[in-house]
């Protein structure tokens, strides 16, 4: 930081003006406006002030902004005057004496006094171009209502609208099919645009059922076979399926030590990973434990806490991966009222279900990890798990990014979305989507009806 004070008006520099809920969202916004000027209403830093003892990552976000705001106060002079960004623009830490329209009716509210500040400066600094930033819907609403330029903060929204699959169709001559069969690998056909791990359905130009499922060998720069060992399965468990063909190629590979599991509700997203899990933990060997965890947001009204220990607290929240589990050990009716459960795998230390919340601060080495779930992460918890990931440790993220129960993200700047778009290019890492549901018929239906 420069203790140089820039000047806080330029025609050529715009005042992004930012609510709370995008510093509480990304902390590092300050510094994320280029060579443009930002603003920080003095009510936002009273707001930030009262989340900053939440435990929670909004906690954390808001102390990292205090913190920040006052190291530039002590490197730089006055926030009042205005600060040196590295970028080249301004900070300032502003208030105002304006008062909303009547229309407004109540003036002390937090959210109109911040209106009241973007609509005064875009007045006292006509020159320079003001834009109020904020993630409430309702809220940019109301500021354009008042004509204030207004728009959501998109530093970590994907720019893709739609997510990457992981897998593509190639057209290609019948010749080049039979020797893929014939020498197990094939040449990047020029002017495909293909990604590390990538899948693709190579398919003949002349006959549509002459076809072949490969995926993209980033070192080799070719397409080869899948994994020989899915014909038989993980633990028991066959795919249904070529998107979970590529799934379990991804699951079973450990050269890949991150892959990503996108798909809709009845896809085999969280059976695969555990059904792979328990094939690399206890057939192979590879992994000293499976652990597995999700994230713990309710589905609608929250019933409010519940009795018991920590364990008996957890079960509501786990029970679709102790079922899973479950499954996989084929236990039948009379096994489980002989008392038998996932608990045995758990007390032979082969498999570990655990919330995401004691994860910080951790090393976790020779671990098959699956975060299930994951779309309801923000993209700080998605990096915060994945930096505890030790050596031979994988890691499988698993969700839907249009089933999210975190009022705090979305479709397109989730954590699971983030790790896709960010990852797609790494050799390390592997992404496939579902697309079809096996769950049940009626499942399927509902998944495309409701």
């Amino acid at each position: 930081m420069n203790k140089k004070p820039a000047l806080p008006g330029s025609p050529l520099r715009k005042n992004y003006v930012l609510d709370t809920n995008v510093l509480l969202h990304d902390p590092r916004a300050l510094f994320q406006f280029k060579d443009n000027n930002v603003i920080i209403p003095i009510y936002v830093v009273e707001e930030i002030d009262k989340f900053k003892r939440d435990p929670s990552e909004l906690g954390r976000n808001a102390r990292q902004v205090s913190r920040d705001l006052d190291k530039f106060r002590e490197e730089g002079g006055s926030l009042t005057d205005g600060v040196e960004l590295q970028g080249g623009g301004a900070l300032r830490v502003m208030f105002t004496q304006k008062e909303l329209p009547k229309q407004f009716l109540n003036s002390a509210l937090v959210d109109n006094r911040i209106l009241a500040l973007a609509a005064d400066l875009k007045e006292r600094e006509p020159e320079t171009r003001l834009v109020f930033v904020t993630k409430d819907i309702n809220l940019r609403i109301r500021a354009d209502a008042l004509g204030l330029p207004v728009q959501d903060y998109e530093n970590d929204k994907i720019q893709d609208a739609e997510i990457y699959m992981g897998v593509r169709e190639v057209d290609v001559a019948r010749s080049d099919i039979d020797s893929f069969y014939a020498h197990g690998e094939l040449a990047l056909p020029e002017g495909v645009p293909v990604c590390p791990n990538e899948f693709a359905l190579l398919k003949d130009r002349e006959s549509q059922n002459h076809t072949a499922l490969s995926k993209f060998n980033a070192t080799k720069g070719k397409f080869v076979p899948l994994h020989k060992s899915l014909k038989e399965g993980a633990w028991g468990l066959r795919p249904r399926n070529k998107e979970q063909s590529f799934a379990l190629d991804l699951l079973l590979n450990d050269e890949i030590k991150l892959v990503t599991i996108v798909g809709k509700a009845g896809t085999g997203k969280t059976l695969l990973a555990i059904a792979a899990g328990l094939q690399k933990t206890m057939e192979e060997q590879v992994f000293q434990k499976m652990l597995v965890s999700r994230p713990v947001f309710p589905l609608g009204k929250d019933i409010g806490y519940l009795p018991g220990s920590v364990e008996d607290k957890l079960n509501p929240w786990m029970q679709p991966i102790y079922d899973n589990v479950e499954f996989l050990m084929g236990l039948s009716r009379a096994d489980k009222k002989a008392g038998r459960s996932y608990r045995e795998l758990v007390d032979l230390g082969l498999v570990a279900i655990e919330p995401l919340t004691y994860i910080r601060g951790r090393s976790i080495p020779n671990q098959y990890m699956i975060i299930d779930e994951a779309q309801n992460l923000t993209p700080h918890e998605v990096k915060t798990i994945i930096t505890r990931v030790g050596d031979n440790t994988k890691i499988v993220l698993t969700g839907d990014p249009y089933q999210i129960d975190n009022p705090y993200v979305d479709s397109t700047n989730n954590g699971l979305v983030h790790v896709v778009n960010k990852f797609k290019n790494e050799k390390l890492a592997g992404h496939i989507t579902l697309t079809k549901g096996e769950r049940s018929a009626l499942a399927e239906l509902a998944s495309n009806l409701l």
